[in-house]
């Protein structure tokens, strides 16, 4: 009995030898590349989360520049943090808010050179819409509307639709389209919660274009009342 069982051990080493022999490097590589996967997905996490705490010193010391009004400097410190941490979520921040600080401060063309990095070069769509949808007030505040249509064509997302069309529609108006405002207002007006305040502004705008958006359906008398 010791002796079959002697033998039945030695007959599965011989196929697990016989497997290894086979397949022992297969399997070793695999593991390999496994483990540098592994390693190199941890170093990226880490090269990631460097990254993001750098981003956010040099975030903070920008706000110490808006903070003093001093636009120049707050420029200069975006332009590093393009330069070391261009997809960091602090340098879209940056972007935004050397933008608006520039923008009140009477520098346009500032805004816009930090909101147009930020929509094309932000990885996040949301941060991209927010820029794009700004880069088009600007445009429209200096009443270049080819370029504010423009700045609304590149603002992506569903979150963003209502106010794109929207602001569309204040563009397309002031270029004295009015059919074409109505629309983009329309449009607006439909993607707007209902309980939003701004749907009642969007309603505000078409009324003025002698547009009711919910006008009461006409009730069509049915087949009984006529015949009374």
């Amino acid at each position: 009995m010791a002796n079959q069982l002697d033998l039945e051990e030695q007959e599965k080493l011989d196929e697990l030898k016989h497997f290894l022999s086979k397949y022992g490097n297969l399997i070793s590589g695999v593991l390999i590349v496994v483990m540098l996967a592994l390693a190199g997905w941890n170093g990226y996490n880490y090269w990631q989360r460097s990254q993001a705490t750098q981003a956010a010193a040099m975030y903070d010391e920008m706000g110490k520049s808006l903070a003093g009004g001093d636009v120049a400097k707050a420029e200069r410190t975006f332009n590093d943090m393009k330069d070391r941490y261009a997809r960091a979520s602090y340098t879209q921040q940056a972007g935004l808010a050397l933008a608006k600080m520039a923008a009140d401060a009477g520098k346009p063309d500032v805004a816009k050179a930090a909101l147009q990095w930020v929509a094309d070069k932000s990885g996040d769509e949301g941060y991209a819409a927010i820029a794009s949808l700004r880069l088009a007030n600007i445009y429209l505040d200096a009443k270049q509307y080819p370029e504010a249509l423009k700045a609304l064509d590149a603002a992506k997302g569903d979150a963003f639709a209502a106010l794109v069309a929207d602001r569309r529609g204040d563009v397309l108006l002031l270029q004295g389209q009015r059919d074409a405002a109505k629309a983009a207002y329309l449009t607006a007006f439909k993607a707007f919660d209902e309980r939003s305040e701004y749907r009642r502004l969007v309603r505000v705008k078409l009324n003025a274009l002698g547009v009711e958006p919910e006008a009461p359906k006409t009730a069509v008398p049915n087949a009984a009342s006529g015949a009374n």
